[in-house]
């Protein structure tokens, strides 16, 4: 029998922030967007990458938490097309699991604060 930890394997920090990203981008998550997100979730304490980003989407769609699809090319970026993402319901469980401890840790924070 898989342990909980062996069935959702652990995400990263930047793996968080990325997934978390997504959501937030909606149906526009593509690369550029999930960028600023991501930025903006960090409130400039760190610099980010758009490689950094693309590598982890890359990473999270193989662990089967993202998917992706290409969309139509448009004239705006010389006939290329953007690659979009969407979190999938094992990448929105991973993230509820990556987040709990955070959240209780705050809770803690919050009440001796």
């Amino acid at each position: 029998m898989l342990r909980k930890s062996e069935a959702t394997p652990p995400l990263g920090e930047f793996e968080v922030l990325v997934l978390t990203a997504v959501l937030a981008a909606r149906q526009d998550a593509y690369g550029a967007v999930i960028h600023e997100e991501i930025e903006g979730l960090v409130n400039g304490n760190r610099e980010v990458s758009l490689g950094s980003v693309y590598t982890t989407l890359d990473r999270l769609e193989q662990k089967g938490y993202l998917k992706s699809w290409t969309g139509e090319p448009t004239p705006e970026r010389g006939g290329r097309a953007k690659r979009y993402y969407e979190v999938q319901a094992s990448g929105q469980r991973a993230l509820r699991a990556a987040l709990e401890p955070m959240k209780k840790a705050a809770l803690i924070v919050e009440q001796l604060g």
